[in-house]
């Protein structure tokens, strides 16, 4: 009988646990140090013992990936020019007719011959002088049910360590860059927080991007998009409801990208991007889902980079190509002027 009441005791508090709206832990937790057999994997034994089955049943979050469109990626697979710029030519090996000067260029590839590239109509450039930049590949995820869980994504390669503030386990796999993860348990060891993926398995909070859920801003309902640029990771909701995670780039340090809220004001299925100065000028043609939120400032895709997760964008939001596609349909016809919640979470 009392077997069979601390069953149910237990049984009570996971459910209870499981019914409750998943929030990012605050990283207090000690790690547990009690005498030996009472701690399991640096956790109490009895706290352990619980997560042990959710663990073995959610070994992933619950979101489905944001399909990829591979043509599109073949598309706008484009060539960064030589950063000192470049001389225009004729025809392969032919006379000079014109420049690209210095900064931070793309172009498109009509045609390549005797290791020369056309990148406009009847202008050619050497291949030496033009790098290829394969699309990213990366998406997020939509949700049909809240998570039950925190998530987080994996911003380098990473072997897990089977206790907080121990070396990776040499036995564990690695996990691959953007591999999203569940968090079942946080705690702190004085320097940083270290989170629990998975059975026996933990993560610094230095190689994880999480979705942390802000409050919704005073007076917004329906559609919202949230953009943490603490985290670097962009949510959107319909009311107080997820619908949609992932990782994003938002401004460097230089040219951070504003705080507060605002509303989408225009919407370009592509536009190309120009701006800044010297070996700061940047020229990126036919750029796909832009969305204007905070006058020139936008959320877009970026097909010139795969660094989502970090600041590194001249003040515009950078999502990946999919990501960027999703969130143009999302926001389609009657939800063109969405809000856009720019916050810090931390």
């Amino acid at each position: 009988m009392q077997r069979l009441r601390l069953i149910m005791l237990l049984s009570a508090l996971l459910c209870s646990a499981l019914s409750a709206p998943a929030r990012a832990d605050d990283g207090k937790g000690a790690i547990c140090a009690q005498a030996r057999g009472m701690c399991l994997y640096s956790l109490p034994a009895a706290h352990y013992q619980m997560l042990l089955p959710q663990m073995l049943a959610h070994p992933k979050p619950n979101g489905r990936p944001v399909p990829v469109d591979r043509q599109a990626l073949y598309r706008h697979s484009l060539y960064q020019i030589d950063p000192n710029g470049i001389t225009l030519y004729d025809a392969p090996n032919g006379a000079p007719i014109g420049s690209l000067p210095v900064g931070f260029i793309f172009v498109g590839m009509r045609q390549q011959r005797d290791g020369w590239g056309e990148v406009r109509r009847g202008e050619w450039a050497p291949l030496s002088q033009l790098k290829g930049v394969p699309a990213s590949s990366f998406s997020g995820m939509i949700f049909d049910a809240p998570p039950p869980y925190p998530i987080a994504w994996l911003l380098q390669p990473t072997q897990p360590s089977s206790a907080p503030a121990a070396p990776p386990e040499p036995t564990a796999p690695l996990l691959a860059r953007y591999t999203s993860v569940y968090l079942f348990a946080t705690v702190n060891d004085g320097a940083q927080a270290w989170h629990l993926i998975g059975h026996g398995q933990w993560l610094p909070a230095e190689r994880l991007a999480r979705l942390i859920a802000p409050e919704p801003p005073e007076g917004v309902k329906g559609r919202w998009i949230a953009v943490d640029l603490a985290q670097q990771v962009l949510t959107a909701y319909e009311g107080d409801r997820l619908v949609f995670a992932t990782l994003i780039a938002s401004g460097r340090s230089d040219k951070a990208t504003r705080e507060g809220l605002f509303r989408i004001w225009a919407r370009f299925r592509w536009d190309t991007l120009f701006g800044g100065s010297g070996a700061d000028y940047y020229y990126l043609p036919a750029v796909p889902y832009v969305m204007y939120f905070d006058g020139e400032i936008a959320l877009h895709s970026a097909y010139w980079h795969d660094n989502f997760g970090a600041a590194q964008s001249q003040g515009c939001v950078n999502l990946s190509l999919s990501d960027a596609r999703w969130l143009y349909e999302w926001t389609d016809n009657f939800f063109a002027d969405t809000w856009v919640y720019v916050w810090r979470s931390e």
